[in-house]
């Protein structure tokens, strides 16, 4: 089979429309600028013992540093998605290329923990239209017949950049120094943009007017609740500053769900959380998000911190959890028809729980790697066995026309759920009398790494409550 079945859209020129594009290029094309936002984050998660020595960051400061980018581009994602059926995806596409790209440099020629995090939440808005319209982009350059084949590649690159992430950072960090993982994005960016120039063509969706109101009621509310969690412990949680940020958030989204309801082009249209598979699989992916990736950011500070790891040992340590789903994954999505989305979901939710239970059941100063492994690995096969077929479920009775907001919705609720874990996690860790110094960490760290475990144990529960989701039998027929 000729990997060069590749037809342009109906409303590229002549002259493009004349010449067949090879689909590796293609799939580069749409890859690349997503593998590069998909690794920074982990990247960045994982060199943050580094960035606070050298930035001298409070702790508070430090998970500003992921949730900046987190919530930014959780909020703007849904935007992206309409900002490119109005003008055009591969310029929206293009713009966020251009964003993620310079506010990388920004980043690194940060002096100030302030610096870094205005930087971040720009590339977090540059990362909100890279995210949706990669995918988007790449359907509509290839023909059907070569499409399972594309989101295959884009689907293994997507995921090996969450793979890599924690081990390209500690390499990074080790070799060179903290800036070099931002400075890498820059080269990465500038050969980006002729690669999608040549080899990904314009689309248009409808043209509708963007929701801005639905934007800033959401992004606002949200950065209000978790800005609250996160000076609870320092502000106090009665203080006029927590209550008034938690609670003047929590009144924004009930004013966004009321806004959805009543304007004509919803950046979210409630209808869809008529489907019981849709509503659940969000709610599962959000505590599903809340619980892991909170977890992640109080262990891979134990590794380095308490253990003494360097960035490269806590990266290579943490290689059974991030690159098992390289594996699983797959697998996952090849039996899904025959036993059903909702126990692979269950049983990769409860391994999770499992996983991270372990941690906080034998965290301790000196604890060996031996004894840690299992957890690593349960917590990998765990996260394998959920990817796929929770995104299955979220798709599973949409229909063509919804598949994109539909999985920006998915998309933008695990982001939110990342952002509350790694703060309500770490509002346990500080109320605790935790601190990031050897001797202060791991007595404050084992409650919360509980609490994401309860989480994750909550997440599998709320799975029961999925569509089986086996594939219909043909029926036989009389012989």
């Amino acid at each position: 089979m000729a990997l060069t079945d590749v037809r342009p859209e109906a409303a590229a020129s002549p002259a493009r429309a004349a010449r067949r594009i090879p689909i590796w290029l293609a799939v580069i094309a749409a890859s690349l600028p997503m593998f590069m936002a998909t690794l920074d984050n982990l990247v960045v998660t994982s060199a943050l013992p580094v960035l606070g020595r050298e930035l001298n960051a409070s702790v508070e400061q430090l998970q500003w540093f992921v949730n900046a980018y987190t919530l930014s581009f959780a909020s703007l994602m849904l935007f992206a998605v309409a900002l490119g059926d109005r003008f055009g995806r591969r310029t929206v596409f293009l713009w966020g290329i251009g964003i993620f790209t310079a506010a990388s440099a920004v980043c690194a020629m940060s002096t100030e923990p302030w610096m870094l995090i205005a930087a971040r939440a720009v590339q977090g808005a540059g990362a909100a239209a890279l995210m949706p319209l990669s995918l988007t982009l790449l359907v509509g350059s290839v023909s059907a017949r070569m499409r399972p084949l594309a989101i295959g590649i884009w689907g293994g690159i997507s995921g090996l950049g969450v793979a890599l992430g924690p081990l390209i950072g500690g390499a990074v960090i080790q070799g060179w120094t903290w800036d070099a993982i931002f400075w890498i994005n820059v080269p990465v960016g500038i050969v980006a943009v002729p690669l999608v120039l040549l080899a990904l063509p314009n689309s248009f969706g409808a043209r509708l007017r963007a929701d801005v109101v639905g934007v800033l009621l959401a992004g606002v509310g949200v950065l209000g609740i978790v800005y609250g969690i996160i000076r609870g412990n320092d502000a106090g949680w009665g203080s006029l500053e927590v209550l008034g940020s938690i609670l003047g958030g929590a009144a924004l989204m009930l004013v966004f769900v009321w806004w959805e309801s009543r304007v004509s082009n919803p950046l979210l249209p409630l209808r869809l959380f008529r489907d019981r598979s849709f509503s659940v699989a969000n709610i599962v992916g959000l505590v599903f998000s809340f619980g892991v990736f909170g977890s992640i950011f109080i262990l891979i500070q134990f590794l380095q911190i308490v253990q003494g790891a360097s960035p490269l040992d806590a990266g290579i340590q943490t290689m059974p959890w991030t690159l098992a789903p390289m594996v699983i994954a797959p697998l996952a999505g090849f039996i899904a028809p025959r036993v059903g989305t909702r126990l692979l979901v269950v049983v990769g939710l409860t391994f999770q729980a499992v996983g991270v239970g372990w941690f906080a059941a034998t965290m301790a100063p000196d604890v060996a790697y031996g004894t840690m492994l299992p957890a690593f690995v349960f917590a990998g096969v765990g996260m394998g066995l959920v990817f796929a077929p929770l995104s299955t479920a979220v798709l599973a009775n949409m229909t063509p026309e919804d598949n994109a907001k539909a999985s920006g919705t998915n998309s933008t609720l695990r982001e939110i759920g990342v952002a509350l874990g790694i703060a309500v996690l770490t509002a346990i860790f500080t109320g605790a009398g935790g601190q990031f110094t050897p001797t202060a960490y791991v007595d404050a760290a084992v409650p919360a790494i509980w609490a994401g475990a309860g989480a994750l144990a909550l997440a599998a529960l709320l799975s029961l409550a999925l569509p089986a989701g086996r594939a219909a039998k043909a029926p036989q027929t009389a012989r």
